[in-house]
């Protein structure tokens, strides 16, 4: 008889969901619950250092650390060392998450390099082994997000890399169809995805360039893939959650956000923002979503501008409100 672990875990994956990916300095507590208001299904953290995390560091505790509310929610970790990452995953599963995921995907120098993250992928024969280590070790379900390779095409290992990844235990895998050596440039092939779903009986999340609802519909037909992860559109846009589901669920495409939500959302974050750190420190650190919120808004050049040269949360909320008070016929594009 299925545990009620097991039950939740698959619940998950049954709808075709979408997913926001773990993204550092992105996905803290406060935009997890501003994506999953406009529709995420699943949220994954920011990845969680597996050495900053066994020594008690207080930016890894925070990272890990997940209200009643935040759920589902994923834990993803990273490292190079298989031992510690399988301590890590002990610490992870202490702190209730959905399931753990293990960073094999990053492909910032600074993280690759050291052998973790994409760095992974130079060696799939010990990722494989690191992967079957902690799954053993942890009894929450253990999933795996990575590239489809290091390096050229001609070595790109994902296909052969799935079926093993599944053999040892992992239970879902979740594919950014580019390099790692291309970062975030060129295209995501998402055929690759496909051709590793094709030889696994786990589900397959399609990842890269799913930057549109439309964009997520056309990653599924043509992968067949179990889900979608949206990474850096969500950080502009994080509305794409609410209009991927209209798409995927009732075969809708609805219009984007007002005028009303978007400023109501900017002052969403900078209040929340603002009560998480200093005032000074929230008002800094929202500035890059802002630009987001706003992209396409008659004169949103000038109202960033404007923002940006700001440091108080009162100046912030006069700005926008004269916005606003100004600019009643104004509307996202």
């Amino acid at each position: 008889m299925e545990n009620e672990i097991e039950t939740r875990f698959k619940a998950l994956f049954a709808n075709r969901p979408a997913i926001l990916a773990p993204m550092e300095d992105v996905t803290d507590a406060m935009f997890r619950a501003i994506c999953r208001d406009r529709g995420a299904d699943l949220c994954v953290t920011e990845f969680v250092n597996c050495e900053g995390l066994l020594r008690g560091c207080r930016i890894a505790k925070r990272k890990v650390t997940l209200a009643p509310e935040d759920r589902p929610t994923a834990i993803q970790i990273y490292g190079s060392d298989p031992h510690r990452l399988v301590d890590a995953a002990r610490v992870a599963e202490a702190a209730n998450p959905s399931y753990i995921d293990v960073n094999c995907g990053c492909w910032v120098p600074k993280v690759a390099r050291r052998g973790a993250g994409a760095g992974w992928l130079r060696d799939p024969e010990a990722m494989v082994a690191m992967a079957r280590d902690v799954v053993k070790a942890v009894s929450l379900p253990v999933t795996v997000k990575t590239r489809i390779g290091y390096g050229p095409e001609s070595h790109m290992p994902i296909v052969d890399l799935a079926r093993r990844l599944e053999d040892v235990g992992v239970r879902v895998l979740t594919i950014h169809c580019r390099t790692a050596e291309m970062g975030h440039t060129g295209a995501a092939d998402w055929q690759w995805a496909a051709r590793a779903r094709e030889v696994v009986g786990i589900p397959v999340i399609v990842n890269g360039d799913i930057n549109s609802a439309e964009a997520a519909k056309k990653a599924l037909d043509d992968t067949g893939c179990a889900g979608v992860m949206v990474g850096r559109r969500a950080i502009d846009h994080p509305w794409i959650f609410r209009e991927i589901r209209a798409l995927l669920d009732r075969g809708e495409t609805i219009p984007g956000p007002t005028l009303a939500e978007r400023l109501s959302l900017c002052r969403e974050h900078l209040n929340k923002a603002a009560m998480e750190r200093t005032e000074l420190g929230g008002v800094r650190a929202s500035r890059r979503y802002l630009s987001g919120y706003l992209r396409g808004l008659h004169g949103a050049a000038a109202l960033r501008q404007k923002l940006v040269l700001c440091d108080s949360l009162t100046g912030c909320m006069d700005i926008l409100n004269e916005y606003e008070a100004n600019m009643p016929n104004a509307h996202a594009a």
